[in-house]
Formats: structure tokens, C-alpha cells, sequence
């Protein structure tokens, strides 16, 4: 199970809530990471939504945790919108509230990501794994923007009855496979190295379906032996 909270509504339906937080990146003179804050609000939202999706649920709304002051809302807002409109989920609604009262010396974000699943995980039998995109981290991101997974190729995949996805969290690509009871290796990935903002995820799938797979993924895909 991905890191989702799962709470039953009736025999079918369930909601399932998520979560991501950041501190120290942002635009504050103490931070560590100097980004903007719609591209702190974008990650931070990719997180989320990756771990709502691959739990099997279909988002339908998002609420922010704001540490960083009143004028930085609006780019939040505005990064998070960016992968709304990634994921082409238009009926996704937005809240959250802002801390105004004490002003901090570095920028922290909390989100969450709500969505309702109608049925459960789907898990593929002795699988073959691909790894989608390259774990980055902290300025990485920005550097090797090209190697980060899209958010839309992980929602197109997310539908498919014949894969399973993972999203590789900060915990490194290593953790995720124990998670799965698999063993696989690479020359030349790291395997403990932190995914940082869920910038790439494991794809799980039948040998038979690799190359529609390979080509639908494009360069961001990289096989596991």
C-alpha cells in the first residue's frame, strides 16, 4: 500500500488522503533550496497526487498548509493549478490556510491531496520493473528538469489494468523495492539515493509488455535486472 490513508465510506467507495511537506525550499534568506513558490507548490502537489493515484484513487480536491506568508499563496496556488492541468482534472477544488500572524525565517509547505477509489490496489505477479525517470533531489530537480518523470505519463499509466506504479519518495529506490518484496539491481542508478519529490516511480509489468511499455515512456525509461 502506498502512503495513503484510507478511510471506507460504504462497501465500495473509500476516501484516501494523502500528504507532502517541504521546509527550506523556497525564496526566504534562509533557505536551502532558492525556488519559486509555484514550483514549490508543483512538486508538493506531484507528491501528493502520485501516492492518491497509485493507491487507486481519483483526486478531487487539495488543501495547503502555508508557512511561507501571505504574498507567497498565490504562486502555491498557481503551482499546484500547473499539475491540475497536467492531470487535466479541471473539477479538482482548491482550499488550505496561511500562517499571518508570525512570520518565519524559511519557507515550510504542507498539502494534502483528497480522493475517492471505487476499487482496490492492483498488483502484478512476479513482475519485471522499470524505474520512470531518475530520483533527483534539491537542486537537482532544477538542473536535470529533462530526467524528472511526467506527472501526466504517470497518470496515463496509472489507468492501465496490465501495470502497477510506485512513486520513489525520499527514501530512495532501494526502500520502495523491500516495500514490494522485489529484488532488482542497476549499474548505473543509485539505488539509496533520495527520490526527492517523487521525480521518478517504479513500474511494475509483464515481460510480454515491455517494449509498448519502453516506447510509451520514451527516454525515461530504465529497466531493472
Amino acid at each position: 500500500m502506498r502512503d495513503a490513508l484510507i478511510i471506507p465510506i460504504d462497501d465500495k467507495d473509500s476516501l484516501v488522503i494523502t500528504t507532502d511537506n517541504s521546509g527550506g525550499i523556497g525564496l526566504k534568506e534562509r533557505d536551502h533550496v532558492k525556488v519559486s513558490y509555484d514550483t514549490v507548490g508543483y512538486f508538493s502537489f506531484r507528491v501528493a497526487v502520485m501516492d492518491c493515484l497509485a493507491a487507486g484513487a481519483r483526486p478531487i480536491a487539495v488543501t495547503i498548509q502555508n508557512f511561507c506568508g501571505e504574498q507567497e499563496w498565490d504562486g502555491l496556488v498557481s503551482g499546484v493549478q500547473k499539475g491540475i492541468d497536467e492531470l487535466k482534472m479541471a473539477d479538482m477544488n482548491i482550499t488550505g490556510s496561511t500562517e499571518s500572524n508570525f512570520p518565519l525565517l524559511q519557507s515550510a509547505v504542507g498539502l494534502n491531496v483528497i480522493g475517492m477509489r471505487t476499487s482496490t490496489n492492483r498488483m502484478i505477479e512476479s513482475p519485471e520493473v522499470a524505474l520512470i525517470g531518475l530520483p533527483l533531489v534539491g537542486n537537482e530537480v532544477m538542473v536535470f528538469a529533462h530526467q524528472v518523470a511526467p506527472l501526466s505519463l504517470f497518470y496515463q499509466l496509472s489507468l492501465r489494468e496490465d501495470v502497477t506504479v510506485w512513486p520513489v519518495g525520499s527514501k530512495g529506490i532501494a526502500y520502495e523495492l523491500q516495500r514490494l518484496n522485489l529484488i532488482k539491481a542497476s549499474r548505473d542508478i543509485d539505488f539509496q539515493k533520495s527520490g526527492g519529490p517523487a521525480t521518478s516511480f517504479l513500474l511494475l509489468y509483464r515481460k510480454e509488455k515491455e517494449s509498448e511499455l519502453a516506447q510509451l515512456s520514451g527516454g525515461y525509461f530504465h529497466p531493472l535486472q
